[in-house]
């Protein structure tokens, strides 16, 4: 399976290239924003494109010519505004979305946030909210398709070593994860069609991915 991983230049991105590496199922194209990004993915033998999640739906389809899945880990960050919120992290996603159904492409999985119902949108705080309203519509639009889509919606996220083991469900209690464990999760979730359908929260834990995965 050929993934196009967008956001592969973030920390979860960069992580999951790795575990794909390392699967003899899976085979890794990096979606970088600039140029410079593309020898880090390059001296490992990886497949790069360079695209902006502002560009238009042709351009991020073109991308995404010849893979088999579409892992969406991008995101605006936290030291941009609500301006690159609305158009990274929903207009990006939505733009994506219609991007893997323009290419043919089935598969698709979402890194959204740990909670996006409507109840998390009212009840965050007045710099969080946009970013969970952002997340809420993306995974609306997507769950509105016929892709084959996951949703993880990881916990609080840290720069912690991995340590292989998490807990996930469709609902499990607030908790921190280290991003190399969510990337992880995703890898383990390409592997395992039970996930097709399906979103589920994953926090740090004391099961190991695959099983925690598969008992979802």
């Amino acid at each position: 399976m050929k993934v196009l991983v967008v956001g592969a230049n973030g920390q979860i991105g960069k992580h999951l290239i790795s575990f794909i590496k390392e699967r003899d199922s899976l085979e890794a194209k990096a979606m970088i924003r600039k140029p410079e990004q593309a020898s880090f993915f390059e001296e490992q033998g990886v497949e790069t494109v360079v695209v902006d999640l502002e560009d238009d739906i042709e351009t991020i389809a073109k991308a995404a010519e010849g893979v088999d899945a579409v892992v969406f880990t991008a995101g605006s960050g936290p030291s941009t505004g609500k301006d690159k919120t609305i158009l990274i992290d929903l207009d990006g996603a939505v733009k994506t979305i219609e991007a893997a159904k323009a290419s043919g492409v089935k598969r698709f999985v979402m890194i959204s946030s740990f909670d996006t119902r409507r109840e998390a949108i009212q009840a965050a705080d007045s710099s969080f909210a946009p970013y969970v309203a952002a997340k809420h519509y993306a995974d609306e639009w997507l769950k509105r398709t016929d892709l084959d889509y996951t949703i993880i919606h990881p916990g609080r996220l840290t720069n912690d070593e991995g340590t292989g083991q998490v807990e996930a469900a469709v609902e499990v209690e607030r908790g921190e994860i280290p991003r190399e464990d969510v990337a992880s999760v995703i890898a383990a979730s390409l592997e395992d069609d039970s996930t097709i359908g399906r979103e589920f929260q994953v926090v740090g834990g004391s099961t190991p991915v695959k099983a925690a995965i598969t008992s979802i």
